[in-house]
């Protein structure tokens, strides 16, 4: 059967998940993980997409991404196949680097947004790349730093972000760390990544208004 297409459509949000091929490493080293941060500032600026969180774990990666320019397929396209192609050169290696499609889940902004940059932000210190809060709070390959000021990325949208959690930049910073903070005992959140079409696109409301646009989709885009 065809691939069936994603939904999309611009101001959409989308959480990404793409992971290396058999499950193993597409980040070796700290080259290869500058490289891919090189990639997506690079193709988010140029696309104009908003990327409100992110994190790099050796075998997959997270991002959270509102597309504008460009939809959400050329985008990744962009940026998966480049980075495979310096991957490979680098490694020595030929082949295919990811597993299958990346899985984009199409989320609805007001429920989801803050859950879902806790829980991309915290996989880091899940995985136990990072020790502790206070590593994660430093950790260079995590959008979390960025979002406190420790490790800037100039291509983050963090003031747009930071400001669903206060009126001015230094309160947003602490109840966004408040908030980090409490999600730290609820472990793995399925919810976040894994489910249904309607609960992809945010419940039976954002699915009619997708259909009264013109979209449909009969199956999870994300399988």
């Amino acid at each position: 059967m065809p691939r069936k297409s994603r939904i999309d459509t611009p101001g959409a949000l989308h959480h990404i998940i793409a992971r290396g091929i058999e499950r193993r490493r597409i980040f070796a080293d700290d080259t290869d993980r500058d490289d891919f941060l090189k990639r997506l500032g690079t193709i988010i600026s140029e696309t104009e997409t908003a990327c409100y969180a992110w994190a790099l774990i050796p075998n997959h990666f997270h991002l959270l991404l509102r597309t504008d320019k460009a939809s959400i397929s050329t985008v990744m396209r962009r940026l998966l196949t480049g980075y495979a192609i310096g991957y490979n050169h680098r490694h020595r290696r030929s082949g295919h680097l990811f597993q299958n499609r990346f899985k984009s889940i199409l989320c609805q902004e007001d429920p989801y947004l803050k859950e879902l940059v806790r829980y991309i932000h915290l996989n880091p210190l899940r995985a136990k790349i990072v020790p502790d809060l206070r590593s994660l709070n430093r950790y260079p390959y995590c959008g979390h730093s960025a979002l406190l000021g420790k490790k800037p990325r100039q291509w983050q949208a963090t003031e747009s972000l930071l400001a669903f959690f206060g009126d001015d930049l230094r309160t947003a910073k602490r109840n966004y760390s408040d908030f980090v903070i409490k999600g730290i005992d609820q472990g793995r959140r399925p919810d976040l990544t894994g489910g249904g079409l309607i609960r992809s696109v945010g419940g039976w409301s954002a699915l009619k208004s997708l259909r009264r646009a013109g979209f449909s989709q009969k199956a999870d885009e994300r399988i």
